[in-house]
């Protein structure tokens, strides 16, 4: 019997396909990390330091449904590739970082776009338009083993049947060892962390009854009705 005074929450988790379920510790988000999609946010693409925010474990959501949130009138689709970690440490060189990686699935990083440009414009944190609930679709993760590290290949977003983003795993700015070696620098990455690997070009809105594929050359596609 625990000494807890409230009960405890419940894990967060992924499943893996083929079986079984991965542990979430945290979730890292890359912003800007497509070319196109920089010039598009208004941004400069140019190879600055990478920048990061975190959603949630518990955001993550493999119902193969999104919620259309409260006190938004404009969310907004992303299309990433999730990273799952299944070791860690810090100051991990690029050469050995793809070591840690377990495996791979598609999400979104859905966004209340409204909210988090009010938050942009008076320098506030993004976590009101990023951090909500089931603000992270995702699907199966794949095991390195199945799927080796993709690296490039097409990615593409399709709403209702029409193709809404696209880009190549290839047009990263920072790539995922970089991405793992440059995390480990300021946080002790573990066991269970995911990265969302960042989004192409394309980002618009969505509502109620639309129907959200996602396709990442080389691991399995998501499909998530909006409700």
């Amino acid at each position: 019997m625990s000494d807890y005074v409230i009960p405890a929450p419940e894990v967060a988790t992924i499943p893996v396909s083929g079986g079984g379920e991965f542990p979430v510790r945290r979730v890292y988000c890359i912003g800007r990390n497509y070319a196109a999609h920089s010039i598009e946010m208004g941004d400069d693409p140019d190879r600055d330091p990478p920048f990061f925010f975190q959603k949630n474990p518990n955001n993550l959501d493999a119902s193969g449904e999104f919620p259309y949130p409260a006190k938004s009138d404009d969310v907004h689709f992303e299309i990433e590739m999730a990273v799952a970690l299944k070791t860690g440490g810090t100051n991990i060189p690029v050469d050995t970082a793809l070591d840690h990686v377990y495996g791979y699935a598609p999400c979104l990083d859905m966004t209340r776009r409204d909210l988090q440009s009010a938050a942009k414009k008076k320098g506030r944190p993004w976590e009101i338009g990023k951090a909500f609930e089931r603000s992270g679709p995702i699907g199966p993760l794949q095991t390195v083993e199945e799927v080796g590290h993709p690296d490039q290949g097409r990615v593409e977003l399709l709403v209702n049947g029409e193709v809404r983003q696209e880009g190549d795993l290839n047009q990263m700015i920072w790539k995922v060892p970089e991405m793992i070696s440059y995390l480990s620098d300021y946080f002790e990455l573990a066991p269970g962390d995911v990265i969302m690997s960042g989004t192409p070009a394309g980002v618009g809105p969505i509502v109620k009854g639309d129907t959200m594929v996602v396709n990442i050359a080389g691991i399995n596609s998501l499909t998530v009705k909006v409700t």
